[in-house]
């Protein structure tokens, strides 16, 4: 008998306004596991409010955002309990935010930052602890030396390299990323992305990333999906939408970034 795959996270006629300017506009779309979506957009565009809604930091106006839980058992997030929301948060999902001093206590260390996270589903035994949060530290290429040391004596690079060992330690089934590499110079950018890429593909992450920027679109996303005033304008298989936009306001977005 073949097994039926459900997606991931499917999201049906989401919308949200600001009194009265929508921010997003009856916006539906579906993602599958292991697949990494990318949202792309001009600022404005609505791409961050949507993210927001999905994590729950902001309420919905209307529309269904339905999540195939590690259980089994699908829920609608826009209806359920805060308190399941927040578990979400803590276990099976992972948010990476632009800047990296909002998604890291920065009063902790950086191996207490990953510890903080395992303690979340239950971990305990110091040792273990610790070890753990070395092996992250390896993993996202910081030196193990600054494990006891604070996040503000680090780098942007580096506080966004902790950011992302703090979400992935728990090995979260999605993981949603707010510009991760945003304002970071080239040289660090280039680093990140390929680390970002190479941990969802070892780990079989599915992804939502938020950018402005195409590059960064093309580099880790299969699947883009492109906004304009809150809209969906535009998606497809990332290759095909930034090789042969179909919709205008594509159009010009590839030409002003080929054209830079």
């Amino acid at each position: 008998m073949s097994v039926i795959e459900r997606p991931l996270l499917a999201v049906e006629n989401l919308s949200k306004a600001f009194g009265a300017r929508p921010a997003v506009r009856d916006v539906s779309f579906s993602l599958w596991p292991g697949e990494v979506l990318g949202i792309v957009g001009e600022s404005g565009s609505g791409k961050s409010t949507l993210l927001n809604c999905l994590a729950g930091r902001m309420q919905v106006d209307a529309g269904r955002i339905v999540y195939d839980t590690a259980a089994g058992a699908p829920i609608d997030l826009v209806t359920a309990a805060e308190s399941a929301r927040r578990h979400l948060m803590r276990t099976e999902w992972g948010f990476v935010q632009q800047n990296p001093r909002d998604g890291l206590r920065m009063d902790f260390s950086a191996g207490a930052n990953i510890g903080e996270r395992l303690m979340a589903i239950g971990d305990r035994n110091y040792a273990q602890l610790r070890s753990t949060a070395e092996s992250w530290l390896s993993a996202v290429e910081m030196p193990l030396r600054r494990i006891d040391d604070l996040p503000r004596t680090f780098s942007g690079g580096m506080q966004q390299r902790l950011q992302i060992a703090r979400n992935l330690v728990t090995r979260p089934r999605l993981v949603l990323m707010d510009e991760p590499t945003g304002g970071l110079d080239v040289s660090v950018q280039a680093r990140l992305l390929d680390l970002i890429r190479r941990l969802v593909q070892q780990f079989q992450v599915s992804a939502i990333v938020v950018t402005h920027d195409l590059g960064v679109a093309r580099l880790l996303a299969h699947r883009l999906m492109v906004m304009k005033d809150g809209m969906v304008v535009e998606e497809g298989l990332t290759d095909q939408v930034l090789d042969d936009p179909q919709h205008e306001y594509t159009q010009l977005l590839v030409s002003s970034v080929l054209s830079a």
